[in-house]
């Protein structure tokens, strides 16, 4: 069957699912029971006060500017996204990004997102343009040789987006009647190339593109690391699924300056004893897209 809603709907689509877990732009809120009476959310995490990090340069940097700056991405619903009609920023990483600051005693309104391009990650935090990254960041050797990690928060690995009627099931069903996108000169579809040499490709220089020829017929799948593809699985789960298991290995961690140690302790302390606020934060932004995922441990 021939799709012919175009991303615009999907756009529509995570606007509204965004709009309904966000609720505002502030820390963020426990949804309540789906179709039920909910009442009046509770903070998930509070601002913490008094904090001290003796031997973090980057939390002196913060506590002599009175406010966080982090990196992060705004085109991936779910995870790291901005509506720019209403400015507000919504996603995993963005709350996980938020949790972090409320760890350090700082809420929204001392919160700066920068948007920082992928290429460009490693060189705004050797430079102090921010103070971390949370950005489906993978962590890997050669990235650590210029900056540290927490985490890993999230490990994922590359998966498998299709119509939600589509016979695909995993990367086993791939055939020559089956075209694959990804993004233009990405591993994903170098992947697909190397292991599926008759699987069709196409590219495009943005996800979204892939999406919108999957809704319209032209492609039968799309690949990229699994977490980004459950975001848009997410924000329209009556025309997309993800299927299979990963079959790569990504682990996704905050960036933070190189030698930090005192701050990548802290986080890595946040998340190991924060399980329950990390599930909810997931369930929030991504639990929609029927993927059960387990909060990985820290390195």
């Amino acid at each position: 069957m021939r799709r012919t809603r175009t991303l615009a709907g999907i756009g529509i689509a995570a606007a509204a699912l965004l709009a309904l877990t966000a609720c505002n732009s502030g820390s963020p809120s426990t949804p309540g029971d789906a179709g039920g009476d909910a009442e009046e959310p509770t903070t998930w995490f509070e601002v913490a006060e008094d904090v001290s990090l003796d031997g973090s340069p980057t939390f002196d940097e913060i506590t002599a500017r009175d406010g966080v700056v982090i990196g992060v991405k705004e085109d991936q619903p779910g995870l790291g996204y901005l509506d720019v009609t209403t400015q507000e920023r919504t996603g995993f990483d963005v709350d996980i990004a938020r949790w972090i600051a409320a760890s350090l005693g700082y809420d929204e309104d001392k919160i700066e997102f920068k948007p920082i391009a992928s290429a460009n990650r490693e060189q705004a935090i050797t430079n102090g343009d921010i103070d971390y990254y949370v950005g489906t960041y993978s962590i890997t050797d050669k990235r650590k040789e210029q900056i540290n990690f927490a985490g890993p928060y999230f490990i994922t690995g590359q998966g498998l987006l299709v119509a939600a009627d589509s016979d695909i099931s995993s990367e086993a069903d791939l055939t020559a009647d089956t075209t694959v996108c990804s993004a233009t000169g990405s591993t994903p579809i170098q992947n697909i190339r190397d292991n599926y040499p008759d699987v069709p490709t196409r590219e495009f220089d943005l996800y979204s593109a892939c999406v919108e020829a999957l809704l319209n017929g032209e492609v039968q799948a799309v690949t990229t690391d699994q977490a980004i593809l459950i975001g848009y699985a997410a924000a329209d789960p009556d025309n997309l699924k993800v299927v299979g298991e990963p079959f790569t290995e990504e682990r996704y961690g905050v960036g933070l300056a190189k030698g930090d140690d005192v701050l990548q302790e802290h986080i890595n302390t946040l998340f190991t004893d924060g399980g329950d606020i990390w599930q909810a934060i997931f369930d929030k932004n991504l639990g929609s897209s029927g993927i059960t995922v387990e909060q990985p441990a820290v390195d």
